[in-house]
């Protein structure tokens, strides 16, 4: 028996909230946890993207993709909403996973 896929978006920040990062993935805690090393070069290593303080879970990886490009084509105001609305003291949600 083999268990269900999961993917995920996920919106990150820096501590001082000034940046947002937007993702999909298939391992929301592996992917967290290379950015919060600094195991990928690019955006998140460059501007010390560590906190996750967003996340939707889909069965469907085309669905993820749709929703991830839906998100980062929306204005900050809209990913701020998002996050206020899931996570409004916009607490690191890594150690809940």
């Amino acid at each position: 028996m083999s268990e269900e896929k999961l993917f995920c978006i996920y919106i990150m920040t820096n501590y001082g909230d000034s940046v947002l990062y937007t993702g999909v993935t298939n391992n929301l805690q592996r992917r967290c946890y290379e950015h919060r090393n600094k195991l990928a070069d690019g955006f998140t290593k460059k501007y010390n993207v560590t906190k996750l303080v967003y996340y939707e879970v889909f069965s469907d990886p085309v669905n993820a993709i749709q929703r991830e490009k839906q998100i980062k084509g929306g204005s900050r105001q809209k990913k701020l909403d998002l996050i206020n609305a899931m996570n409004p003291g916009w607490v690191d949600l890594y150690d809940q996973l």
